[in-house]
């Protein structure tokens, strides 16, 4: 099932020649539970569009439609609060509260939204994560291995239609960086989770479904396992 479709995506930044085409004509489409990982070089537009695909950023033109809902015709309010329910982020910095514990940073999207957690919906969800024992924890407190899995129960605990992870490993230790992304495959697979990934570690890749690449605003689809490509 067809999950996101991104459609002729431009994104053009200032005018006349000093204009910046970071998206140039970008198509592509995710089914319900893949996890697809888009890679290149710093500057080639990578979040460019996965902040367009998250409804943070305007493409100058073409068409997002996520879960059948036509993004780019939503209006303020609507775009904020569709975001809010449909979309999880998962960013580099982790963006936790610190004035929050673990338990509390993972259900503060749910509080958000006027939803009340359920008990054992969080205790699975801090068990999955490997946070049980943490749970009362602040951020402060925790590894950056940890906080990083902290955020990604709470892109998780609304259930969205999609998680878009801006580099989720960059602030982590090699041994860090496998967990996470262990974390991520298993989340994918467990709840038929749709995630879009971007990263420049192409070692990451292994184990993700298909491969984009971006060059000068430019995408490409790899297909399977980039290193394959490659060999």
């Amino acid at each position: 099932m067809e999950i996101l479709k991104v459609q002729n995506l431009c994104k053009t930044y200032g005018s006349g020649e000093s204009a910046v085409q970071a998206l140039a004509d970008v198509s592509f489409s995710m089914e319900r539970g893949e996890f697809a990982a888009v890679v290149g070089a710093s500057g080639s537009g990578k979040s460019t569009l996965l902040n367009c695909i998250g409804g943070l950023d305007t493409p100058t033109s073409g068409g997002i439609r996520l879960d059948n809902e036509d993004l780019l015709a939503m209006k303020g309010q609507q775009r904020t609060i569709f975001r809010r329910r449909n979309i999880g982020f998962v960013f580099q910095s982790f963006q936790l509260i610190p004035e929050l514990n673990v338990e509390q940073n993972i259900i503060f999207p749910l509080l958000l939204d006027g939803r009340k957690p359920e008990k054992q919906t969080v205790d699975e969800m801090l068990d999955t994560l490997g946070l049980t024992e943490r749970r009362k924890h602040l951020p402060g407190q925790l590894s950056g291995g940890q906080q990083q899995r902290a955020a990604i129960g709470r892109a998780l605990i609304t259930k969205p239609i999609l998680i878009l992870a801006d580099e989720p490993t960059g602030n982590l230790d090699s041994g860090s960086s496998r967990d996470v992304m262990d974390l991520l495959v298993r989340a994918s697979r467990k709840y038929s989770q749709t995630i879009l990934m971007i990263t420049h570690n192409t070692s990451l890749t292994s184990s993700v479904d298909r491969v984009l690449h971006m060059t000068d605003g430019h995408l490409a689809d790899l297909g399977g396992k980039y290193n394959e490509k490659l060999s």
